[in-house]
């Protein structure tokens, strides 16, 4: 974390020295043009900004600045005592309330966070959500979710993937209509719910020589189509090796910015419960491609992925689809 330490005061200069000497990353910057000239300065250059002066001037500073609390830096104020450690700005997701403390163990002082969730000792949704690479797919409402979690003491959680480590705050429950969040690469705009999608899909493909990228544009458009897939849910995709310098297939992936493995004929025989393929057997001495490609990308060293739609073909395309086990961090 690149921070700034900025004072007003003699007692809070030689403070800020102790600071930025205790601190990686982090200028004491003296201002020359006024501190608010100077925390505007700041504002996009550091991910921290330590203010040693009176938590008004800060505020009346920073107000005009803030936007997003994913783009604003976190704020801590102290006095020159270094007595008080305030977490004012962007506490969670930017690292304000573990900046705090840090400084509060520097100082000798008492870090002051006031987020409710790290008060009450439950999960922090928005640093929970960034730990687990989750995307919220209706963050307006994680404001009102948060407190919810706060004010009854926990959520109602549904998943139709398999998920492991789910926070102790958490109650699964076996119907939709009954949760309040749910973690589904599934498009759920029929329900008022608060949706995370999680990286979790790899899709298989197999292909005819010479098959463009806008034929897999337009196949992937098809898939999501007609099984409501969230293109965001996808992480990766896979082929067999004789595909590996397959111009459209790599330009495809290039284009959607994400990972492909190639797999040998050995390696895709392994998964059983496939769809076979005497055509493509004859081919390429696989039973099948698009299913074992999507399995085997969905696996891991402990377990193996789950085969979430079965091959479905276009004129020059097949595709499959697999699920990888979500395993959450608290």
């Amino acid at each position: 974390m690149k921070t700034a330490v900025v004072a007003l005061t003699k007692g809070g200069n030689i403070l800020a020295g102790r600071i930025s000497a205790a601190l990686d990353g982090c200028m004491h910057c003296h201002p020359r043009e006024g501190v608010m000239a100077e925390i505007r300065r700041l504002w996009t250059e550091v991910d921290g900004l330590i203010c040693i002066m009176a938590a008004g001037i800060v505020v009346r500073a920073v107000a005009p600045l803030c936007s997003d609390k994913k783009s604003d830096p976190c704020v801590i104020v102290l006095d020159e005592k270094g007595e008080y450690s305030i977490s004012l700005l962007s506490g969670h997701l930017g690292g304000g309330n573990a900046l705090a403390r840090k400084l509060a163990l520097i100082t000798g002082g008492q870090a002051v966070i006031t987020t409710a969730s790290d008060v009450t000792g439950h999960t922090a949704l928005d640093l929970w959500i960034a730990a687990n690479n989750l995307i919220a797919a209706n963050p307006g409402k994680l404001t009102c979710l948060s407190a919810r979690l706060v004010n009854e003491g926990h959520l109602r959680f549904f998943s139709d993937q398999n998920i492991e480590g789910l926070p102790e705050d958490f109650l699964w429950q076996k119907k939709i209509t009954l949760a309040d969040i749910i973690i589904s690469p599934v498009i759920q705009d029929s329900y008022d719910i608060f949706r995370l999608i999680p990286k979790n899909l790899f899709i298989g493909f197999g292909c005819n020589r010479g098959t463009t990228i806008a034929e897999f544009e337009s196949a992937l458009d098809d898939l999501s189509r007609m099984h409501l897939l969230d293109r965001r849910a996808i992480a990766g995709l896979a082929s067999i090796d004789l595909k590996s310098d397959e111009e459209g297939l790599l330009g495809f992936a290039e284009k959607m910015q994400l990972p492909i493995r190639f797999f040998s004929k050995d390696e895709l025989n392994t998964v059983s419960g496939i769809s076979t393929s005497q055509a493509v057997l004859k081919a390429t001495g696989a039973k099948g491609v698009a299913e074992p490609a999507a399995v085997l990308a969905a696996s891991t060293q402990n377990e193996s992925g789950r085969l979430l739609i079965r091959k479905i073909k276009w004129k020059n395309v097949t595709a499959a689809v697999a699920a990888q086990t979500i395993h959450l961090k608290e």
